[in-house]
């Protein structure tokens, strides 16, 4: 019998939700499940570096977060609308996939108005797509010039649950100290806690890095609603992995190294593209693979992730990673001892 969800609900107090990253980046606190020895220990980030030798290897994502929260107004009501930009679907006609908020209000046809000098219009042109609308920008500069304005104009995407305002320090702590490529809606989180000193450490440890690219899209994100998790269909995300990744990785699974992927959104791409001899490929396009216990995994031996909510897709795949009851014992012990959940949360090693 499969896993079902309620097997992932848990009681966790809202308290515990991070609002705000730690100081430093590399000083969140750092929980280490061993999965041979089934024990738990308690460390600060930093630390991982003790769990690696030279050689063994380290999956990243480097995806960059853009500045996907617009706010705008109606034509003739005035009405104030939040715009997510979820996609773009066609740069010449600056065509997007958006949810917007509060969505009742919005009609084909409606124009809606950003910036202070309305120096940004967009027209509904379809209100039926299953994330939401698709909007039309009208801008006559170029496409480099309507990008800049829109990461004017738009504001870091920080998750619903942080109540706050976006504040300055955001726009640098949403974001990963190797993030390159454009195009997440949402930050990798686990790698938010690595710091230049710490990577400079690894190294010089003799770690070696491996960049993958997964554009997170809000489909990470969404409830799962169904109790048979077979049933469960995941959004698609945009994909890449490079040759030059591949070779690494390969070669630290042939010589039987580490192979650490730095967030679910890594585990994702590395189980997307493995080979019939259990190697990894080269791809770039798109995955909408859902990974739940039971699962074999094909190419990390070792995951760094944060702590993610209940009946999240998230803690599916680190239940199948680690055990589904070591991560439940593991959630219990991080809840008795106050660590922070989610985006800006604490962090988890698992060996």
């Amino acid at each position: 019998m499969g896993m079902k969800l309620s097997n992932f609900g848990f009681n966790l107090p809202e308290e515990l939700l991070a609002e705000y990253p730690a100081p430093n980046r590399d000083e969140a606190r750092l929980m280490v499940l061993d999965r041979k020895t089934q024990t738990i220990e308690h460390k600060m980030f930093k630390d991982l570096i003790d769990y690696f030798k030279e050689d063994d290897v380290m999956v990243l994502n480097n995806t960059k977060v853009f500045p996907a929260r617009l706010y705008g107004n109606k034509e003739k009501t005035g009405a104030r609308i939040e715009v997510f930009l979820l996609r773009e679907l066609n740069s010449e006609t600056r065509l997007w996939d958006v949810l917007v908020d509060p969505a009742r209000k919005i009609r084909i046809g409606n124009k809606l108005y950003f910036g202070e000098d309305d120096s940004l219009v967009a027209e509904v042109i379809d209100n039926t797509t299953s994330r939401g609308r698709t909007l039309r920008f009208l801008f006559d500069g170029s496409y480099e010039e309507f990008r800049n304005k829109l990461t004017e104009l738009g504001e870091t995407p920080l998750p619903k649950y942080i109540k706050r305002s976006v504040e300055p320090e955001d726009a640098e702590r949403y974001q990963t100290i190797f993030a390159k490529n454009e195009g997440a809606v949402a930050a990798p989180t686990a790698g938010l806690h690595f710091s230049k000193h710490l990577m400079k450490r690894l190294e010089i440890k003799g770690v070696t890095f491996a960049e993958v690219t997964l554009h997170v899209g809000l489909g990470t994100f969404s409830p799962v609603e169904v109790e048979d998790l077979s049933k469960h269909k995941m959004d698609s995300e945009e994909i890449a992995i490079m040759p030059d990744a591949v070779k690494t990785i390969n070669t630290g699974i042939a010589e039987k190294r580490r192979i650490c992927a730095v967030g679910t959104t890594v585990m994702r791409v590395l189980e997307s593209s493995v080979s019939s001899s259990g190697t990894l490929n080269p791809y770039e396009g798109w995955t909408n693979k859902f990974i739940f216990p039971p699962h074999d995994f094909s190419i990390a031996n070792c995951m760094v992730t944060n702590f993610h909510t209940p009946k999240s897709t998230l803690m599916m795949m680190v239940s199948a990673f680690a055990g589904h009851d070591f991560v439940k014992k593991a959630y219990a012990e991080a809840i008795k001892e106050n660590y922070r959940f989610y985006s800006y949360g604490d962090a988890m090693l698992i060996i």
